[in-house]
């Protein structure tokens, strides 16, 4: 039976299994929050003719030129920032289950401006729909953070020789 030499001087590059359950776990976590932000998106957008309403029961004297400019600004700020937040979700999914070190402190700090903007969210809107829906999106990233956090994902995140 034929077997070659070993190259010299290189060790073979180790091989890593795939990511522990809590390492799974929490990147489904992080698909369901894509999906929720895509969700809200889409119920956003259904609901345009509801903005102009409130834009004008909020600020009774702007003319209707003013109002149709301020409509488009909050409707289209809205779905860019709606869509930045589904492409965060999923960047997030994916350097995590690659066992990216730096993907999990920078998914802790997203989680962190998440937390604010909850904080901000909820005192303004109170039980308002769009409250309900940051309560349980931060609720699906906090699941995610423990969920990344735990030991046998820090052992995944470890630096590895050769990696």
């Amino acid at each position: 039976m034929y077997q070659p030499y070993p190259s010299a001087g290189q060790a073979p590059e180790p091989v890593r299994s795939g990511p522990p359950p809590s390492v799974v776990m929490a990147v489904r976590l992080m698909y369901t929050g894509a999906v929720v932000s895509a969700l809200s998106l889409i119920i956003g957008l259904a609901t345009i003719g509801s903005v102009r309403a409130s834009l004008h029961k909020a600020s009774p004297k702007l003319t209707p030129a003013q109002l149709h400019s301020l409509q488009a600004v909050f409707v289209i700020g809205s779905a860019v920032f709606q869509v930045i937040l589904v492409a965060l979700w999923v960047w997030m999914a994916l350097t995590n289950k690659a066992g990216k070190s730096w993907a999990r402190i920078v998914a802790t700090v997203l989680f962190a401006l998440n937390t604010l903007i909850l904080l901000v969210d909820v005192s303004r809107a109170g039980g308002s729909a769009a409250a309900l829906v940051s309560i349980l999106t931060w609720l699906i990233g906090l699941g995610a953070i423990i969920y990344l956090w735990r030991k046998d994902s820090s052992a995944y995140f470890a630096p590895q020789a050769g990696r």
